[in-house]
């Protein structure tokens, strides 16, 4: 069984790359497959719902985010930023940032509301575990971080600089947790999802631009199927 299910977690690791081939049509979202169908992302999070997280265990998300970035792309799909320096603890188990990359409009709901974009931040632990951690973004002061994401794709620029990935999260880490799967084929499941509950905001004209290259390509919200959706205070 352990093997069956880290074939499926490397198999996730191979997701982005293998989504890059082609775009994805977002407009027939019932032809993708899933090897498993169970416990499917996104999801709408119904916050009344949500059970407390328990005290007698690690809940923290503990970020040491470095600015040192590989590449920002349009990828086909997404605008995606490449990284390997960032760290993180979660819940007490050590994590690398690879990629983090933007949804139009919000794929997760909270209490069934849209947000206009939604990043993922997609982290790996040493033996392949993969833990997502989603932001929403709402119109408000402009982001510088997101400003440097803009410009670089703009410019086509061939090596990236640095980006203060801190100012794409927020202050305060409460969070929503549980288990799904990656929003794209091959659809993994097996996936730490950790929803944070305070969004982040971009301008008008920066949320526009975004919106600009993918207006359209978030997964439609899937069922529960009776899962848990744990609350932590952060």
């Amino acid at each position: 069984m352990r093997s069956a299910v880290l074939a499926l977690l490397i198999a996730g690791l191979a997701a982005p790359a293998l989504a890059n081939e082609g775009k994805l049509d977002y407009d027939h979202q019932e032809k993708w497959s899933a090897a498993l169908d169970r416990a499917q992302s996104p999801i709408d999070i119904v916050t009344a719902s949500a059970t407390p997280a328990s005290g007698d265990e690690p809940q923290a998300l503990e970020f040491r985010l470095s600015d040192d970035v590989d590449k920002v792309e349009d990828n086909g799909h997404a605008v995606q930023v490449d990284t390997h320096a960032a760290q993180a603890q979660i819940r007490g188990r050590h994590f690398s940032l690879a990629q983090f990359h933007f949804h139009a409009q919000s794929e997760h709901t909270i209490d069934g509301r849209h947000y206009p974009l939604e990043g993922h931040f997609v982290f790996k632990a040493q033996d392949g575990r993969l833990a997502v951690v989603g932001v929403m973004f709402q119109e408000g002061a402009a982001n510088a971080a997101a400003q440097t994401i803009i410009d670089d794709l703009a410019a086509h620029a061939a090596t990236a600089r640095d980006i203060d990935i801190e100012a794409l999260m927020p202050k305060k880490h409460e969070y929503y947790h549980y288990l799904g799967s990656l929003t794209t084929p091959p659809l993994t499941e097996n996936v730490e999802w950790y929803v944070l509950a305070a969004p982040v905001t971009m301008s008008k004209d920066q949320l526009g631009a975004f919106l600009a290259r993918y207006p359209h390509n978030n997964r439609k919200i899937q069922p529960l199927n009776g899962r848990p959706v744990i609350h932590s205070a952060g």
